[in-house]
């Protein structure tokens, strides 16, 4: 019995140490279920040269239950443009919604940015098409939203300058 007793304690001690490393991966992961961490923003078809940018969309795609860090990531992602981009988000310039990827009207959405989990997304249209993003870094910023914004700020302005690097 006594055996049995430090083998208990031994898992008493390790569970703590699990979960906390479970949630950091879920963190990490934007409860997506993926296990990159990768932090460079990942353009698909980068376009070959700073042509001039139509608009900008900057979508949050989510569940319809979501955690804590999910809802922050969006929550802090809303209020940087709403902040920074006021004048750009009137005009039509910059697009930001929620959109919830379960539901069967954000079916287009879905299909166009290919999300495959709660994330940020950023689109640009300029003269050479349509160019998608997920941010991956925006998850590891979360935790300091002066950061966070700080960030996001300055991408959402590169971009809208046609800077893609």
């Amino acid at each position: 019995m006594h055996n049995g007793v430090k083998m208990n304690k031994k898992a008493l001690l390790l569970t703590p140490l699990v979960l906390l490393l479970l949630g950091f991966t879920v963190l990490a992961c934007g409860c997506s279920g993926q296990t990159e961490n990768s932090m460079d923003a990942g353009i698909n078809s980068p376009p070959t040269s700073n042509s001039s940018v139509e608009k900008v969309e900057i979508y949050h795609f989510h569940a319809t239950r979501q955690c804590y860090s999910c809802i922050t990531l969006g929550a802090y992602a809303e209020e940087t443009v709403n902040t920074y981009f006021s004048s750009e988000n009137e005009s039509g310039k910059i697009v930001f919604a929620h959109i919830n990827f379960d539901l069967p009207e954000n079916r287009l959405l879905v299909e166009r940015y290919e999300p495959t989990g709660s994330s940020l997304w950023i689109g640009v249209y300029d003269g050479e098409g349509f160019h998608k993003e997920e941010n991956n870094a925006v998850w590891y910023k979360i935790g300091n939203k002066d950061e966070y914004m700080a960030y996001l700020k300055e991408l959402i302005e590169k971009r809208l300058a046609g800077d893609y690097s």
